[in-house]
């Protein structure tokens, strides 16, 4: 341990065990997944981010060994330590240059974004050293400031490879892509039983896995252009599923996506149409479902019931807002008092 903490001391690291874990130290063959809660703070105890509360869930890390990640120094610390050991990490600045973009797509997948939203297509080192918002002041702070943080880690399990299902980010490029006819039939399967949310996992996951491969092309190139046909229906079932969960302005924004690249899309407009009829958007609702029937008359049967449905929560609407007024100005004549000066 002595041999060790030297070693980690020369790389500019420093390790302070808080409580010693069980059991013999694994060797940490490449393949290996570790699962660990992390807290990383500044030197002055500032806390950036904690996995048991970031996001509003207690969600732990997952890191597979010898999958380059791209903060390496996570890789570096967790193999000083045991099954349920408690340590913390203080790491000089070269180790610590690219947490920001590391935070900020721990913190996307956190709240159920895209990891990649909002990062360039290019290298880490060119994205740390632009001045591209990473959209959290205490990330772009730290972006422009660059200094040594402190790990706090508790080494929850580790698993030797092969004992475990690989995470959708582990996968190389050929198993993602292999993966994603699966986790469409998946998702169908779950939407079919009616556990909507289940299913809408499902969808994510593989729209994040196309676009994540999808980012390594060039937009418009034959490549590209298969990946993005074959994001596009999952994308509809994904959408299909936050109208089930009344995520109507979500629904709005990815339908228009589709419709901006796919003009003739009438499951886009569609969907679209009754998002905005859900929130009141009457003019914009019926200009898509008049598309839907220029596009696909054999549909007129669904779009009269949908125009139908729409009219009568307006007049329902309507309704319910005269009654609340009436009489508010309804005022009756009273009689003036005399007053003497």
């Amino acid at each position: 341990m002595e041999e060790e903490g030297r070693r980690l001391l020369e790389e500019g690291i420093r390790k302070k065990v808080i409580s010693p874990g069980k059991g013999d130290l694994s060797t940490f063959p490449n393949g290996t997944k570790v699962v660990f809660h992390y807290r990383t703070s500044l030197c002055d105890g500032t806390v950036l981010d904690d996995s048991r509360t970031m996001g509003g869930r207690s969600k732990p890390m997952e890191l597979i060994m010898g999958k380059k990640f791209k903060l390496a120094v996570w890789e570096r610390i967790v193999i000083t330590m045991r099954q349920g050991e408690v340590a913390e990490f203080t790491c000089d600045t070269k180790h610590t240059a690219l947490y920001p973009l590391v935070s900020q797509s721990l913190r996307n997948i956190s709240v159920g974004k895209d990891p990649l939203e909002g990062q360039r297509h290019c290298c880490g080192i060119a994205q740390i050293h632009s001045h591209h918002s990473l959209g959290h002041k205490d990330l772009d702070h730290l972006q422009a400031n660059p200094q040594p943080l402190v790990f706090a880690i508790e080494m929850l399990e580790v698993l030797p490879p092969g004992s475990f299902q690989l995470d959708m980010w582990a996968m190389t490029d050929k198993e993602k892509l292999d993966s994603v006819p699966l986790i469409h039939d998946e998702g169908n399967s779950l939407f079919k039983q009616g556990k909507i949310k289940e299913a809408t996992e499902k969808y994510y996951n593989a729209i994040a896995c196309l676009k994540n491969l999808q980012m390594k092309e060039h937009p418009g190139d034959e490549a590209w252009v298969q990946l993005d046909q074959m994001i596009t229906p999952l994308l509809l079932n994904y959408c299909q599923c936050l109208l089930l969960q009344d995520q109507y302005y979500e629904v709005i924004e990815h339908c228009s996506s589709l419709i901006f690249k796919y003009e003739d899309n009438v499951k886009a407009y569609y969907k679209r149409g009754k998002a905005h009829a859900a929130v009141w958007n009457e003019k914009e609702a019926r200009a898509d479902f008049a598309k839907v029937l220029e596009l696909d008359p054999s549909l007129e049967a669904s779009v009269n019931k949908e125009l139908k449905a729409m009219e009568e929560k307006l007049r329902s609407k309507q309704a319910e807002e005269k009654g609340r007024y009436k009489g508010l100005f309804d005022f009756k004549a009273i009689p003036a008092t005399a007053t003497t000066g």
